[in-house]
């Protein structure tokens, strides 16, 4: 694809975040375990910890619900845009493009200190092509995607 200066670019749409469907017995076992903190919190006298991890398993529970968004991707000259939100390659370390796992992605490293990674999932585009189009501007470097990430994966959320 060719820009209005003539510089090129790659663009495509994909979701913002992986998604599984949740049943009611994962519900269940969130809450569960969501009241049993807050009671053995309670029993221990830190009823500000309850009502954190209450709130914090609602809110949990209402985005591991959410239906991911269609965004619209972009690599150009300049930078990668997900969505709205644009990374300049010069607030950007190196990439990584993952294909061994199920979901081919491409894993940012980031300059700043609490986002070191940032994942973008690639569809309908060939993954060679991304990669090619990201050696131009940044340093290719093995990434592995967060634990914290896949373990969120793992659970569903």
């Amino acid at each position: 694809m060719e820009n209005s200066n003539g510089a090129s670019k790659i663009s495509w749409k994909a979701k913002g975040h992986l998604h599984t469907e949740k049943t009611s017995d994962w519900y269940w076992i969130v809450g569960i375990i969501t009241v049993s903190i807050a009671i053995v919190s309670i029993i221990l006298n830190n009823i500000i910890f309850a009502i954190l991890i209450i709130v914090s398993s609602f809110t949990l529970s209402l985005f591991a619900s959410k239906k991911p968004e269609i965004l619209d991707m972009e690599i150009d000259s300049v930078g990668i845009s997900v969505g709205k939100t644009r990374y300049p390659y010069k607030n950007l370390q190196s990439f990584w493009v993952e294909t061994r796992e199920f979901h081919p992605k491409i894993i940012l490293k980031s300059k700043k200190i609490f986002m070191p990674f940032i994942v973008v999932l690639i569809e309908d585009i060939d993954e060679e092509m991304v990669r090619q189009k990201l050696l131009e501007h940044l340093p290719e470097e093995e990434h592995i995607e967060p634990f914290l990430e896949k373990l969120l994966i793992y659970f569903g959320f």
